[in-house]
């Protein structure tokens, strides 16, 4: 029986490592690769053609929604399961939405995880109670103010760009990444923010944050300046010279101040 191949996609290295400990584990799962951003788990996918993708939603250069939903509009029968610390309500339906199998956080068991594994090994869906809590939620908000305003609904390369520029791409870097020319890079960049009638950059970033392109607690997107180098310091005492005098200092200045 050929084993059922998995792609992980994590931009976590040491928990990828733990991950793919845990399911070869299992005699009759193989790990096939790995990627650490959601555009090499789309190139990936279409190289390896693996049985399951397990996908982050946190990933730096494209986010874990936007990659399923590449990957599922090239190849609509691909199985993935989200396995994911978000826990947004409006994440997981746009997940489902794309047609993701499978949705496990991060705060779960190992045993959950293998299980939902096992339940996509046999071609069917599994979400935990907690999954089908946030949508009940999210609709009964949704019910109680249905004329909420929303901002226009970007493209998928819009929102591509808007997660480069906002973890701090610059429009030459943006260019290179989605392979297109620096003027059409620029051109989006503009499109966006007279879309969404925008200022700023740092109006972009919040727009990306509250809209859940970026997240937060993704390395990629907090970036601070490094910290300056300190000046060359002797590495010991060592280093200095003996000062025995000093010594002798201290006991005639006690003495005189008994005097």
């Amino acid at each position: 029986m050929s084993a059922f191949r998995i792609l992980l996609a994590d931009d976590h290295p040491i928990f990828r490592f733990g991950l793919s400990s845990l399911l070869e584990s299992h005699e009759q799962w193989e790990v096939c690769g790995e990627a650490a951003d959601g555009r090499d788990a789309v190139e990936k996918c279409k190289q390896l053609k693996p049985d399951l993708l397990i996908l982050d939603i946190c990933l730096p250069i494209l986010n874990g929604l936007d990659t399923a939903r590449q990957i599922l509009k090239h190849n609509p029968a691909q199985a993935i399961l989200i396995l994911t610390a978000v826990d947004s309500e409006q994440v997981i339906r746009d997940c489902l939405e794309a047609g993701v199998r499978g949705w496990v956080f991060k705060s779960d068991g190992t045993t959950d995880l293998t299980t939902a594994v096992e339940a996509i090994q046999r071609r069917k869906s599994i979400f935990s109670a907690r999954v089908s809590n946030l949508i009940t939620d999210g609709y009964k908000r949704h019910r109680v103010d249905p004329g909420a305003a929303r901002m226009p609904k970007l493209s998928p390369r819009e929102r591509e760009v808007v997660q480069l520029v906002s973890e701090g791409k610059a429009s030459k870097e943006v260019a290179a990444i989605l392979n297109v020319t620096l003027a059409t890079a620029e051109t989006h960049r503009s499109n966006i923010m007279r879309k969404l009638e925008l200022h700023s950059i740092a109006e972009l970033v919040l727009y990306a944050v509250r809209n859940e392109i970026v997240h937060v607690h993704s390395a990629s997107v907090l970036r601070f300046p490094a910290p300056p180098v300190e000046q060359s310091r002797p590495r010991a005492t060592a280093d200095y010279e003996a000062l025995p005098e000093a010594a002798n200092a201290r006991r005639d200045v006690g003495r005189r101040s008994f005097n």
